[in-house]
């Protein structure tokens, strides 16, 4: 049994550490190595009174209108480990372990969670909201992983990114509290990391840990050491100074770059878990500037290129990055679920196979492609800056393709 929560890493670079008002969001997906990944988009869409929404295990209430969004997510299930909507709004999360035992029983996945506050959020203070409340009514629960043979659960943190600002959200059960950041590089990972700067709380938080006797109400009230395991609320991360030392300089391509290091541990590639897809998102803090969300769609970003995403209305699909849908005969939606696991592969995962396994058995063919591969890359990132610094609007037109184009290109290289 996976005891440990997958080691995820998650940042955000605010001015003045990041680039002429830009901020700057990634995560990379640790997760179980065989778990395939998928990039999906939902267009904007009004509901009827009265109608409910299947989440992974359960099904709740809709809202009337929920915004358009594009999600990287474990293909068997509805939430999604990370992704953005049409406002400007990133959200991730982390499975993280506290000193109270995860429920088992079928609630919301902190991956519901995501996806719940990027549907009905316009802003990150507004997907908080919703996260919580949810949280709240619904609770958390049920099955990390696509295991047939055991439960994996775990509690969720969060971190939730707009143009102007950024929370950290950590959760056990229903209880919670958030910490606001507006400037300067923060990192979440697979730990507890808030303490006494606490912006934002459950409102019952200190009674119910007074009454576990976990704090005594004499001492500064810090929220990692009250409800981390022993010794478990170290810091953790390791990529936050690689960002710093880019001194006012972070871009979209040194959040690529840190996602990428495997060396500081920031890039997973473990007996256990691997990254299986990664983000980077760039919120220009000016809104008349479009914001870009580049996905790899595959495991480990060493290995995969960042492509551009960015909303516009009737933007192409991109189904060689979306797994095959087995409707209800899914083997996570019968109950026992994870009885079987079907082959959840898209095209280009599949694509990644063969040039992963070219890497590893023809160094000199392998290398080559991935100096293509680079290359592709580094012209999907300058034509975005371009985007990004030029001063009239965007035709929409201009980049309706844009994603599909890219893992389409991406796809004719290994062909």
């Amino acid at each position: 049994r996976m005891a440990a929560a997958p080691p995820s890493y998650c940042f955000v670079a605010f001015p003045p550490c990041s680039k002429d008002g830009l901020v700057v969001f990634g995560k990379n997906s640790a997760r179980p190595r065989d778990e395939v990944q998928e990039v999906v988009y939902f267009a904007a869409a009004a509901h009827d009174p009265g109608s409910k929404v299947e989440c992974t295990y359960i099904e709740i209430e809709q809202v009337p209108k929920t915004h358009a969004v594009v999600l990287s997510r474990p293909s068997w299930l509805w939430g999604a480990e990370m992704g953005a909507n049409e406002h400007g709004v990133c959200v991730a999360n982390e499975a993280v372990v506290t000193r109270e035992p995860a429920s088992e029983s079928e609630a919301l996945l902190g991956m519901d969670l995501v996806r719940l506050g990027l549907e009905r959020g316009a802003t990150a203070k507004e997907a908080l909201d919703v996260i919580v409340a949810l949280l709240e009514e619904h609770g958390q629960g049920g099955n990390y992983y696509e295991d047939g043979s055991s439960c994996h659960t775990f509690q969720s943190a969060f971190l939730i990114v707009d143009r102007s600002e950024a929370w950290i959200l950590e959760t056990s059960g229903k209880y919670w509290a958030a910490e606001k950041i507006t400037e300067g590089v923060k990192c979440i990972c697979n730990q507890l990391s808030l303490t006494t700067k606490i912006d934002a709380e459950h409102p019952e938080l200190r009674n119910y840990v007074r009454s576990q006797g976990w704090w005594n109400g004499d001492s500064d009230f810090n929220f990692s050491e009250v409800f981390s395991l022993a010794d478990d609320h170290l810091t953790c991360c390791s990529g936050k100074e690689s960002l710093e030392k880019q001194g006012g300089d972070v871009s979209a391509q040194a959040m690529i770059d840190v996602l990428r290091d495997k060396d500081s541990g920031v890039c997973v590639d473990s007996e256990s878990f691997l990254t299986t897809a990664s983000i980077v998102s760039v919120l220009p803090q000016d809104p008349s500037f479009p914001c870009v969300h580049y996905f790899t769609g595959t495991p480990d970003p060493s290995r995969s290129i960042f492509k551009p995403f960015i909303f516009v209305d009737d933007v192409k699909l991109v189904p060689k990055v979306q797994s095959p849908s087995f409707g209800n005969d899914d083997p996570a939606k019968k109950i026992p679920r994870f009885q079987e696991k079907p082959d959840r592969r898209h095209e280009l995962y599949k694509a990644h196979e063969w040039a992963r396994s070219l890497l590893e058995n023809d160094q000199d063919k392998g290398q080559k492609l991935m100096r293509i591969m680079l290359d592709l890359e580094k012209q999907g990132l300058e034509a975005m800056e371009d985007i990004l610094t030029r001063t009239e609007v965007l035709d929409p037109a201009e980049v309706v393709d844009l994603f599909y184009d890219c893992v389409d290109t991406e796809l004719k290289f290994f062909k």
